[in-house]
């Protein structure tokens, strides 16, 4: 019998908690792990609109990218839409898991799927976090095969992601080599990039400071969103999952968007 200790041992293995940030609230969150699973859905945020879809849908475990809870909580009422969300969950007996930074970090994680869609070589993380004698870490940085202009990287990304618009500091036509990427909201590896030598930093959004810091040290930087730079990976793990609990029907949130609209 399939259960969510199962399912919850091999995202486990798939994205160490050891990888995860300090700050972070990574794994099973709610749920009895003796409960049997057929149906797991993910996404990236657990809102009205993706709990709904899974409680309609009857599904036995969410698996989404940022943790709910995310902060420890003194009480679990329905005062907030937070314990709205996880009454509700739990009144259907929906358990969550949740991987966040973890896998943003891990070795098929997102950040290293960003590096494979760059196709950069030499990568390496932006910040070690050695963890069983591999090399892991948060973000990644590479090589471009060829010297490319920020325009053409910044299409690449628009393309694989299914977007029309990226933010840019810095000029389009500047020339890089090397690359770094963090996804989310991943500021604060910008001192990090440049340090690496990277001509060009890619990650979802970023305070305005952070913008003008990279403006003044010389380094491009494209804001692809927080939603398009993680909701891809939990596409794919959705895929992963399924591949490996055949006997389980998974299915990415149907319902999930991003609340950014461009007018």
């Amino acid at each position: 019998m399939l259960t969510v200790d199962s399912i919850a041992h091999f995202l486990d293995r798939l994205a160490p908690a050891g990888l995860a940030e300090e700050w972070d609230n990574v794994g099973l969150l709610l749920g009895d792990r003796h409960r049997s699973v057929q149906r797991v859905m993910t996404c990236l945020t657990i809102t009205p609109d993706s709990a709904a879809e899974a409680m309609e849908e009857h599904a036995d475990l969410v698996v989404t990218h940022h943790p709910l809870p995310f902060r420890a909580i003194r009480r679990f009422t329905t005062d907030t839409p937070d314990g709205q969300l996880l009454w509700g969950l739990a009144g259907a007996r929906v358990s969550i898991y949740s991987a966040h930074t973890a896998f943003d970090s891990a070795r098929d994680g997102i950040n290293q799927q960003w590096a494979e869609m760059l196709g950069l070589l030499d990568v390496e993380p932006l910040v070690d976090k050695p963890l069983d004698n591999a090399r892991l870490g948060s973000g990644r940085c590479g090589r471009l095969a060829q010297p490319a202009a920020v325009r053409a990287v910044a299409g690449k990304v628009k393309k694989a992601l299914g977007i029309q618009h990226v933010q840019l500091v810095g000029s389009a036509d500047s020339i890089v080599t090397h690359v770094a990427v963090a996804c989310g909201s991943a500021g604060e590896f910008l001192d990090i990039a440049v340090q690496r030598g990277c001509g060009l930093f890619i990650t979802g959004e970023t305070r305005f400071h952070t913008c003008l810091a990279a403006e003044a040290s010389g380094i491009s930087l494209l804001l692809a969103g927080h939603y398009a730079s993680e909701r891809f990976g939990m596409e794919r793990l959705a895929a992963v999952l399924s591949e490996a609990f055949p006997t389980a029907h998974v299915w990415a949130s149907l319902r999930e968007r991003d609340p950014l609209q461009w007018m």
